[in-house]
């Protein structure tokens, strides 16, 4: 892309991260465009990078990278400005730390463009509402054993979600003393399948938990932690507050996740009989190739088919789509052979949640 073109990206960033609640971000990023198109540091750092294509999230791999610079220290002018590491973020002045930012990029060019080579990694917690919903939804009795699968697991932290606690004015599921809180999870009076689901459901017993990334995360290592951490907006303190609550789970909760493909790894998983086997995934999609999804969906039809009264299965997905001229992300469930449902839809980040018909 020219120059021009990189610049138009990261603007447009700006604005999807200023909508979605991040003005320090919106206010930054916009800066950054500006300094692309004057060829200033930021530029520089990017150069290399100009055929990127749009799903790869450049400009979140660079706001990662001097997040990252910030949470370590070596950032310290740019960390009074990033509440997540102490900072204060003076909505009067959303640009306030432009220059800072601007000097940290200077100063640790290397820094940045390896961390430029990393895909963004979020994990976000908040989207488990979506996941454990659809599992209560999916879960025909309480004592049934649930084996899970995730797809583009990252650092494995949605594979804890039963041990999250979930919480709406009328709705709560789950360990009150959580150090997980997602609240709210619903706009408005929960639907009944959800209710319902909880009720029959005051507990999960999840006998095995495994998932698969092309670049999987260790959530108990320094640098796994440090990845999770910059990639999550540093104004954002709840969903700051919501990672820190699940790497306490993670070192309590073993999960296994391993580096392959998702149709590579779901080639592996066959049912066992008196259980459920539950694939889920979220907000990964759009980073697999058209001809490996392709196998993918071969993998799920497989499992489906071979499903049965004693050996069950679902598929529960958070993914985009486009719902008639809108677009959504969308909380899906499959279970065994029956056709696909489209239960609700959420904010990106998965709160709160609500019902189709509810816009």
């Amino acid at each position: 892309m020219p120059r021009d073109q990189v610049a138009l990206v990261f603007s447009q960033q700006a604005g999807a991260c200023a909508r979605l609640g991040s003005p320090l971000y919106g206010a930054l990023l916009e800066r950054v465009a500006r300094d692309i198109k004057e060829e200033g540091p930021c530029a520089a750092v990017l150069e290399g990078y100009e055929d990127t294509g749009h799903a790869d999230a450049l400009p979140l791999r660079m706001m990662g990278a001097v997040h990252a610079l910030v949470l370590t220290g070596r950032a310290p002018e740019l960390a009074e400005h990033y509440p997540s590491a102490g900072g204060v973020f003076d909505p009067e002045h959303p640009d306030a730390g432009w220059p800072a930012f601007r000097a940290a990029v200077a100063a640790e060019p290397d820094w940045v463009r390896d961390w430029l080579e990393r895909p963004p990694q979020t994990n976000e917690v908040g989207r488990a509402s979506l996941l454990l919903a659809g599992l209560l939804y999916a879960v025909p009795t309480a004592a049934l054993p649930v084996r899970l699968f995730e797809l583009g697991s990252s650092a494995g932290l949605n594979l804890r979600a039963e041990q999250f606690r979930y919480q709406a004015p009328s709705f709560s599921w789950g360990n009150p003393d959580s150090p997980v809180r997602l609240d709210p999870v619903w706009r408005g009076d929960p639907p009944g399948w959800l209710t319902e689901g909880a009720r029959r459901h005051q507990t999960l017993r999840i006998v095995e938990r495994r998932g698969c990334d092309i670049t999987p995360l260790d959530p108990l290592s320094p640098d796994g932690a440090l990845a999770l951490r910059a990639y999550v907006w540093p104004d954002q303190s709840d969903r700051t507050r919501r990672l820190e609550g699940a790497l306490r789970i993670a070192a309590k909760v073993p999960a296994t996740v391993g580096a392959a493909g998702a149709a590579q790894f779901l080639s592996g998983v066959e049912l066992e009989p008196g259980t459920l086997t539950v694939v889920w995934h979220s907000v990964m999609r759009q980073y697999v190739p058209e001809a490996e999804w392709a196998a993918v969906e071969r993998e799920l039809d497989r499992l489906a088919a071979a499903s049965g009264p004693d050996t069950g299965f679902a598929h529960i997905a958070f993914e985009p789509r486009v719902v008639g001229e809108l677009h959504r992300f969308a909380l899906s469930v499959r279970l065994g052979r029956e056709p696909e449902e489209c239960l609700a839809f959420a904010a990106p980040h998965g709160l709160p949640a609500w019902s189709p018909g509810q816009d």
